[in-house]
């Protein structure tokens, strides 16, 4: 069989989101993905720092998206920056400045975005932000909120992964919960949406399950089966 790519969402597809703990039964499916000979990728909005270590400990594919498509880890010493960090902290100072409630969370030290806690109008910060005529991206990962450079997000961070092991779109799987992996599912041919997604996010994906988080994982895994076998 040919090699298949899985680019999988952390929070909230493997994890119980907010609380950032594993399901160890959707994990270890993903494994057992990677040691029949697919590649198993973290394409997360947390560091991919976090996520380098997850594949490391996981036992997947030891390559991370991480910061909404804005930085890659490549190994323990290799990062591709993405994005500008400084235009996003520029982005953020006008919005804490304008708006109540706007504080950073605290996360992994981050080398392209900035994250806030989900505390105040995302949509009253996007209205600012445009009104200040800034080209930034806000988003929310239903774990945090994300400042971004304009044209970063999860499918265009992939695609550079993509770019580097000449992986075809018609061999990738993507696997996530929130609007920022619609742009992750733009990209892969196939695009599994969980049972904890919105209709808005299920919409763009080509499969759904019914399970949430971690067991939609195993679910979706489960309808994949008969089409995956060992390279």
């Amino acid at each position: 069989m040919k090699q298949k790519t899985f680019a999988v969402d952390i929070d909230g597809t493997i994890t119980e989101n907010g609380a950032g703990r594993i399901n160890l039964d959707a994990l270890s499916a993903l494994r057992h993905l990677t040691n029949i000979g697919h590649n198993v990728i973290f394409v997360t909005g947390r560091s991919s720092v976090e996520a380098y270590l997850l594949s490391v400990f996981g036992g997947t594919t030891k390559i991370a998206v991480g910061e909404n498509g804005g930085c890659i880890t490549l190994n323990t010493n290799e990062h591709v920056l993405l994005g500008d960090l400084q235009q996003c902290q520029s982005a953020f100072q006008i919005i804490k400045n304008e708006i109540d409630n706007v504080v950073e969370k605290p996360v992994f030290p981050r080398m392209t975005e900035v994250v806030l806690e989900r505390t105040f109008d995302l949509d009253l910060a996007k209205n600012l932000l445009h009104e200040k005529n800034l080209d930034v991206l806000l988003s929310d990962s239903q774990y945090a909120f994300h400042i971004n450079s304009p044209g970063i997000d999860k499918g265009t961070g992939f695609q550079e992964i993509m770019r580097r092991m000449s992986i075809s779109s018609d061999d990738v799987i993507a696997i996530g919960d929130s609007a920022t992996d619609i742009p992750l599912f733009k990209v892969a041919k196939t695009s599994i949406a969980l049972g904890n997604s919105s209709e808005f996010v299920k919409s763009h994906a080509t499969i759904t399950t019914s399970a949430k988080s971690g067991d939609g994982v195993i679910e979706a895994l489960d309808k994949l089966a008969p089409k995956l076998s060992e390279v």
